[in-house]
């Protein structure tokens, strides 16, 4: 079943406008790639999405999507199982469905945090900040800050998410600023300033620099390069103790 998408809530063009005046590499690109759009089915609550998320982690699509088809005939009316529902089912129902230890674990965390309020509603989740949401659904057992930023850019379509950490990010930036090494996460986010206050729009034309690039040139981006500290000299150590015979 292929996804539908729309535009986000944000004025599209004008953030487009705004970030092909401050950059020529992101206007060439804005120019012939693809326009931003986030999922046109958008009205999954956090916990759903945060439910699917965890069943697709680390597997292929296509097992992934087994499994959590399975996971949702536990449900009642072959819906996902609502948070009361997860944390009573039993362990062995839930592997037997595929899962793993560590997932059946962060289903039900993700579950048990849900009914305490940290993982809000959908009309909860569009009235907190990116930060509010990142602090309280990172909290959840097996979810990282890249699951959460996924879920704000292609279902809340906010503006200003930078994924620092995504590798298609990275890779479309060093193609796209003629780089040969990726760069740290650390880097991305000071460059990123740049982009405020449309971050997001410029991370979806990363991704449209790698999928133009294509995975020849994909493979020749090398990781980032780590600064070594240099190694101090015996007398600097030394007199760093305070031990200067």
């Amino acid at each position: 079943m292929t996804k539908e998408y729309r535009l986000p809530p944000f004025d599209l063009r004008l953030a487009m406008d705004t970030l092909a005046a401050k950059d020529p590499q992101l206007a060439t690109l804005i120019k012939e790639t693809e326009e931003f759009r986030i999922e046109a089915d958008g009205s999954g609550s956090p916990y759903e999405i945060l439910l699917e998320a965890i069943a697709y982690q680390s597997i292929s699509g296509k097992a992934a999507a087994t499994i959590f088809a399975r996971v949702k005939a536990l449900g009642s009316n072959g819906r996902i199982p609502t948070p009361e529902e997860m944390l009573k089912l039993r362990k062995p129902a839930l592997r037997k469905a595929g899962l793993s230890g560590a997932k059946v674990l962060a289903m039900k965390d993700l579950a048990q945090k849900t009914i305490d309020g940290v993982v809000p509603t959908l009309e909860q989740a569009e009235r907190l900040s990116d930060e509010e949401l990142v602090e309280r659904l990172v909290s959840v057992r097996g979810i990282g800050a890249w699951t959460v930023e996924m879920f704000l850019i292609f279902r809340l379509g906010r503006p200003d998410v930078l994924p620092i950490h995504d590798l298609g990010v990275k890779k479309g930036w060093a193609i796209t600023y003629g780089k040969k090494h990726m760069p740290t996460p650390k880097q991305l986010l000071a460059f990123g300033e740049r982009w405020r206050p449309y971050r997001t729009v410029a991370s979806w034309y990363m991704w449209r620099a790698c999928q133009r690039a294509g995975n020849a040139a994909m493979r020749k981006i090398l990781p980032a390069k780590v600064r070594k500290r240099p190694k101090q000299t015996a007398t600097r150590a030394k007199t760093r103790r305070g031990n200067t015979s």
